[in-house]
């Protein structure tokens, strides 16, 4: 497996566009089209919010049924959530104009919306957004770019990984893009996501794929405590790679997940290090737990953890918050088994030994929590299990952004 130029366009077949229709952001583009030139089966995971939007449910009933996807239409700016039929609405318009202009049936176009909850979307822009694309579908690697930046609220940076590989001697490429900078917690967190692969392979094993990748990448990130009612991730593959059809968990399905997991975890990070307001990486990676779940549980009680979060913007090596949030997260484990430890490319440092703090450097400390991505890894020698968790530090700009985030 090799990291290759683009995102979302970077396997055969796939095609994106971009414009601005002016759905709320006024000079700068808003909306994005993703268009593969064939039919792929879809898998997708979705908010676990019980108050789900409208274009989530559209794309759910889509994805969960025996129908292609061929298109994908994300605007930024309005969420299309809590908005009643008048949303249903919406999207059934903006697909019956995807069919209008590429001849693609409107209950095979998933719809995407991200922004502000509440707020019903001009559905006659949406339609223009959509014509205005239409004739701009390309292939080539700006086209994805953009698409990325399209989808854009308040992050900071586009996102967006691309990868070839092998199966078979036949390279095969999967390309995505993703945005998400708040409203970021599992389980989903709060994304949206799209990836594309050319990759031939059954639907049920697509899904199962996507949704044990998932659990490990994009279900492991938090910058906020705030589970969307918008996470969406939809994986299509449209098979022009042209490789033996994967119809079982043999070697082939075996590196598709792998370069699935590279992907998605590539994602999930830069949305963690992209959090509303955030100057660095936070990750915490537990190792030797008693479980899988045990280790999920530990690592995400610490990047989620307010006061761990701030103490990570003000490189405050105080182990005893992390430790706190651990034994409140619901795991069970022996504080006199536990190792804790600060890492960084600036170095390592050792603050807690197996119920005993230890005396360390506090100059050394701090150059270690300097640097722009931090980790807190803890051994709690009581198993074999691991698993890490992103997020980002909490700053005052996160309140900020916050505060006014529909003006």
């Amino acid at each position: 497996m090799k990291v290759i130029d683009g995102g979302i366009t970077a396997a055969q077949g796939f095609e994106a566009a971009s414009t601005a229709a002016g759905i709320k952001y006024q000079g700068r583009t808003d909306m994005a089209m993703v268009y593969s030139k064939v039919p792929c089966v879809s898998a997708g995971t979705f908010t676990t919010n019980v108050v789900k939007a409208a274009c989530v449910q559209w794309d759910m009933k889509i994805v969960k049924s025996d129908k292609p996807v061929q298109a994908v239409v994300i605007n930024s700016g309005i969420a299309n959530a809590c908005t009643g039929q008048e949303g249903f609405n919406a999207c059934e318009a903006t697909a019956r104009g995807v069919q209008e202009v590429l001849g693609v049936p409107y209950d095979t176009v998933a719809v995407a919306s991200t922004g502000v909850i509440g707020m019903q979307l001009p559905v006659d822009k949406l339609v223009a957004g959509v014509k205005a694309m239409a004739p701009k579908l390309d292939g080539s690697v700006n086209a994805g770019t953009e698409a990325s930046k399209a989808i854009m609220t308040t992050d900071t940076v586009n996102k967006e990984i691309a990868v070839s590989f092998e199966i078979d001697g036949v390279e095969v490429k999967l390309g995505g893009m993703s945005k998400g900078s708040g409203m970021i917690h599992p389980n989903m967190c709060t994304m949206l996501a799209f990836l594309g692969t050319d990759l031939d392979i059954e639907k049920e094993l697509l899904q199962e794929a996507v949704s044990d990748v998932v659990a490990d990448s994009f279900n492991m990130i938090t910058v906020d405590g705030d589970t969307s009612t918008n996470d969406t991730l939809i994986c299509m593959a449209n098979g022009l790679a042209g490789n033996k059809k994967i119809t079982s968990k043999d070697e082939s399905y075996e590196a598709f997940k792998e370069a699935l997991s590279y992907v998605c975890t590539s994602l999930a990070k830069t949305m963690a290090a992209d959090g509303e307001g955030a100057s660095k990486l936070f990750e915490a990676t537990i190792v030797n737990a008693k479980s899988k779940e045990d280790a999920k549980t530990l690592a995400r009680a610490i990047v989620g953890s307010n006061l761990s979060k701030a103490a990570i913007f003000g490189c405050d090596a105080n182990f005893g918050r992390f430790l706190c949030a651990m034994g409140y997260s619901g795991a069970d484990f022996d504080q006199n088994d536990v190792e804790l430890f600060f890492k960084s490319a600036n170095g390592e440092l050792k603050v807690f030994d197996k119920g005993t703090p230890i005396v360390f450097d506090e100059e050394e400390a701090l150059k270690i929590m300097k640097a722009d991505a931090v980790t807190v890894f803890v051994d709690m020698h009581e198993g074999e299990a691991e698993a890490t968790a992103w997020g980002c530090d909490l700053t005052y700009d996160y309140v900020k952004i916050n505060a006014d985030y529909r003006s």
